[in-house]
């Protein structure tokens, strides 16, 4: 479990042989990558929920906290 009491591992899923391996919304085949995408795109969390319905809003603010934190460790570190 990280600082913001997220446990990766039920937000976020890898198993090789789906979606080529890469780390998708648990329960779900949208890879994590799609979030950022939209965002980086200029559309909302609603808009990416909207298209991808089997992922939640707890799991798309979860990977962007958890993010977030990396990120601040990241710079904390340097």
């Amino acid at each position: 479990m990280n600082k913001l009491g997220i446990e990766i591992s039920n937000v976020i899923s890898i198993h090789p042989e789906r979606v080529s391996g890469q780390p998708c919304f648990k329960g779900t085949r949208v890879p994590i990558q799609n979030l950022f995408d939209y965002l980086e795109g200029g559309e909302s969390i609603d808009d990416f929920l909207e298209g991808f319905p089997g992922v939640s809003r707890e799991q798309a603010i979860a990977v962007i906290e958890l993010a977030q934190e990396q990120l601040t460790h990241y710079l904390e570190a340097a």
